[in-house]
């Protein structure tokens, strides 16, 4: 967890080109549809990437098939280190791990990538050397919103396929989360916080709005009370009792609303960045036993894949110099700080448990080091 957050520390060159993005886009889109790509490394032959989550196995097995009787014919399954690991693969180290994928269906290669399928049969794949490229490629289709799993062959020309080149990939996310454009602005009154607006953030890859909800009239010129929100579908709509989002997100407005001011950043980053879907897949793995930071590893993910620059560019794009910041969790301050941010305090912001949520709760406390 702490190399996620700490990732954002960094202040490299992440522009892009309009052509450069135009690729990145255009290759998630067709991983999304289950089409395969070209992927350029910085050093070694052209990749063709299909993702595992919609591999369309008479797409694979033509791709293999061309291929018959060379030297680049085996396919070659990219997972995480952490996956490969759960799937009883002690001998992957590092981030990533390359599997032997010869002779593996589509339906197979799935569920090596995927632990809510039935377990795969048999022996399981031998290691491979992994490609340096391998994480570039995993870091692509995470991008996508898919599970963190690719199927590579050396590419062979095919120049009807997209193309997207290695250093526009590893560039990307923090091009989009730092380049954030106002797009819209309303007053939206809200229970117990009359006086509010809600500014509407866009990234520049197109992508889903990050929120400022503005409460009152802060004062700028004193620390602001401050939440970063990652949204949650299941717990701020829904108002689900397996995790205390709805209650922190409510509870946040509450206690701007007593104080007359404060600022919700409501951040695109649901289940702690994996997306909505792989957060019900981590439930599913939740209810078989698994905490919540194992279900996300066991996924492929990170513990934590959420980005903090976009909150840092809303707070710059408002012109608020220091927070006071409402959180349970360290880390999340030494991120916002990393990204320029001044915390000038951390205010505690927790909530009772209720049976659904006491273990997910001490899960946080335990695991993921908040102050509960």
């Amino acid at each position: 967890m702490k190399k996620a957050l700490a990732e954002t520390s960094n202040e490299p060159d992440v522009s892009l080109d309009p052509r450069e993005r135009a690729e990145v886009e255009r290759s998630l889109a067709e991983l999304r549809a289950g089409r395969p790509i070209r992927f350029e490394p910085h050093a070694g032959p052209t990749q063709l990437v299909f993702s595992t989550e919609e591999l369309e196995p008479e797409a694979l097995d033509e791709a293999v098939a061309q291929r018959a009787g060379q030297s680049v014919a085996e396919p070659i399954l990219l997972i995480t280190a952490a996956r490969a690991r759960h799937l009883g693969l002690e001998g992957a180290k590092g981030r990533t791990a390359a599997l032997s994928a010869r002779g593996l269906s589509a339906q197979e290669i799935a569920r090596l990538a995927d632990p809510t399928r039935p377990a795969l049969a048999g022996a399981l794949p031998r290691l491979l050397q992994d490609p340096p490229y391998a994480e570039s490629i995993l870091e692509l289709v995470k991008a996508a919103r898919l599970l963190p799993a690719a199927v590579i062959l050396a590419a062979q020309g095919q120049s009807d396929v997209p193309r997207v080149d290695e250093a526009a990939v590893q560039r990307f996310r923090d091009h989009a989360a730092s380049r954030l454009t106002q797009v819209a602005e309303a007053k939206v009154p809200l229970l117990g916080a009359d006086e509010t607006r809600i500014v509407a953030f866009r990234p520049s890859d197109g992508g889903r709005e990050h929120l400022a909800i503005i409460i009152g009239e802060p004062d700028r010129g004193r620390p602001v009370l401050t939440r970063l929100h990652s949204e949650c579908f299941t717990g701020d709509l829904l108002r689900s009792l397996r995790c205390d989002c709805g209650d922190q997100l409510r509870g946040a407005i509450e206690l701007m609303s007593r104080e007359g001011a404060g600022l919700l950043l409501y951040l695109a980053q649901e289940g702690r960045g994996i997306g909505l879907v792989n957060k019900l897949r981590a439930y599913a793995l939740q209810d078989r036993g698994a905490d919540t930071l194992d279900a996300n590893e066991e996924l492929g993910f990170d513990a934590d894949e959420r980005v903090y620059l976009p909150a840092a560019e809303m707070l710059r794009q408002l012109e608020i110099a220091q927070i006071r910041l409402l959180t349970n969790n360290p880390l999340k301050v030494e991120a916002l700080a990393a990204c320029g941010v001044n915390v000038v305090a951390r205010v505690p912001h927790s909530f009772p448990a209720n049976c659904h949520s006491k273990a997910y709760l001490d899960t946080k406390a335990k695991r993921f080091g908040h102050l509960l």
